[in-house]
């Protein structure tokens, strides 16, 4: 019965993380505490692996397509390693359903970020000039950057970090927009490079959480399988469905897995 819901669950998150280049890190944590069974905390764990391992499976059309800028991935990526020490800090000390009550609250920001994303994006992309592709693998960087620009980068990495550790998310709702509105990536640009952020993030989380316990290979193995194929679809479907109408549409599930999430987490809290 379990991989009858891993393998549909683990499909949609795929496809948010390729449509909309984040959003599948944040569903699934409650999908692999609801669906798969897993204790709040090893959903997080296991989230890390599966996010990054899908977004690493995406990450090469992207390059080919010229839309990551690696040096700003890296670079945001670096200035997260604090905030996910922090972070798994956090995850180790709170109660289990603490823990999935924030991560609902966490869900609703991001609908709110996304909603906000789509309403500035089109008024932002133009800040900067887009860099000229490089010939050698599709990674280009953006050349004029000054101080205040730097300082937006670590302080939206830090709190992109400290998110990764705390609650297994890769975070792409506020690499995306930290990318349009502070360095003026076109949106596009900013979605092929959040999945960049999103590998290193997991894996520097990944390493910061390995205390030798078993991991839930066997849930995890059902996600990945349907999740990177979802990847490739969401990629594909997102070249061809407006923005504003993925956007509207991510909103609306995000917002009806918060609430299930919410309501859950509370019940069994205050019981």
């Amino acid at each position: 019965m379990r991989i009858l819901l891993a393998s549909p669950l683990g499909f949609l998150i795929g496809v948010t993380l390729g449509a909309v280049g984040g959003g599948g890190s944040i569903l699934a944590v409650p999908m692999l505490v609801y669906g798969a069974g897993l204790s709040p905390r090893k959903a997080t764990t296991a989230s890390l692996v599966i996010v990054g391992a899908t977004a690493l499976f995406g990450l090469p059309s992207q390059i080919r397509a010229h839309k990551v800028r690696a040096v700003a991935g890296i670079v945001f990526a670096a200035a997260g390693v604090v905030g996910s020490v922090i972070g798994t800090h956090v995850n180790r000390g709170i109660d289990p359903d603490v823990l999935l009550l924030a991560f609902s609250g966490l869900m609703v920001i991001a609908a709110v970020a996304m909603i906000r994303r789509e309403r500035t994006a089109f008024r932002t992309i133009e800040i900067l000039s887009e860099p000229e592709p490089d010939p050698g693998g599709g990674l280009a960087v953006h050349a004029r950057v000054d101080g205040a620009t730097i300082l937006k980068v670590i302080v939206a990495g830090t709190i992109v970090g400290f998110l990764t550790g705390m609650f297994g998310v890769g975070g792409g709702f506020v690499i995306v927009p930290a990318l349009v509105l502070a360095l003026g990536f076109e949106m596009s640009v900013a979605a092929g490079t959040s999945l960049l952020v999103i590998v290193l993030n997991s894996g520097i989380a990944l390493v910061q959480r390995y205390t030798g316990d078993a991991m839930p290979w066997d849930a995890i193995v059902e996600f990945l399988v349907m999740a990177i194929p979802g990847v490739l679809f969401g990629t594909w479907l997102g070249r061809r469905v407006s923005g504003p109408t993925l956007a509207r549409a991510f909103v609306g599930l995000l917002l009806v897995v918060a609430a299930y999430t919410a309501i859950r987490s509370s019940l069994a809290l205050f019981a």
